[in-house]
């Protein structure tokens, strides 16, 4: 019987590191991947002029100039829940709009208890009309006969349910004396694409 040698080869050692998972510095889990790509593409998305320092010192406001309309009613002869239409800026349906007086303080609000203020008619989402929905007591307009909108109106007529997406137009007020006046509009009107442009020329 004849002895066979039996040779043992050994695996050369290498230095250099292998591809361990656990040896991994660092490793992007999906949440963290997603997150950094969201980041980067807001990023790249952003004007030239913000990416490179900030907005420039030269950028102006544009400022859009509305008539100073007065309003036929008197500030003294306002009653808290009596809702008062007028047309601003236009002669025009979708121009209407009313002047309340809430009886607490809101935003925009004149008179000496700024409680005072006015707001387009029409429902932002689809022109449903608002009149005879204007809740004094509540501070709120609607719910819109269409989708049940409603707006808050001592919070510059932001949406408070419903399916609008924008808050109702507020129509900015001044007063001089007992007097008041229309002097702006705060949002899109309903049906314009402008408010500064003549709905019937």
């Amino acid at each position: 019987m004849t002895k066979q040698s039996v040779t043992h080869q050994t695996k050369p050692t290498s230095t250099e590191p292998t591809c361990d998972i656990a040896d991994v510095g660092f490793v992007m889990n999906r949440r963290q991947f997603l997150f950094g790509a969201g980041a980067t593409l807001t990023l790249l998305s952003l004007p030239g002029w913000m990416r490179n320092g900030g907005m420039p010192a030269q950028l102006q406001a544009q400022i859009a100039e509305y008539p100073r309309q007065l309003l036929e009613i008197k500030l003294s002869e306002l009653t808290v829940g009596e809702a008062i239409s007028f047309n601003y800026p236009w002669e025009h349906p979708n121009s209407a709009n009313y002047l309340i007086k809430l009886g607490q303080p809101a935003g925009g609000g004149v008179g000496p208890d700024n409680d005072v203020v006015a707001f387009n008619n029409l429902c932002t989402h689809q022109g449903g009309p608002l009149d005879g929905k204007f809740n004094a007591e509540a501070g709120v307009a609607g719910p819109c006969p269409i989708h049940w909108t409603t707006f808050d109106l001592t919070r510059h007529g932001m949406v408070v349910g419903g399916h609008a997406t924008l808050g109702l137009p507020q129509i900015i007020l001044e007063t001089d004396g007992d007097e008041i006046y229309a002097t702006g509009v705060m949002g899109l009107i309903f049906g314009y694409h402008n408010n500064l442009v003549d709905p019937t020329a």
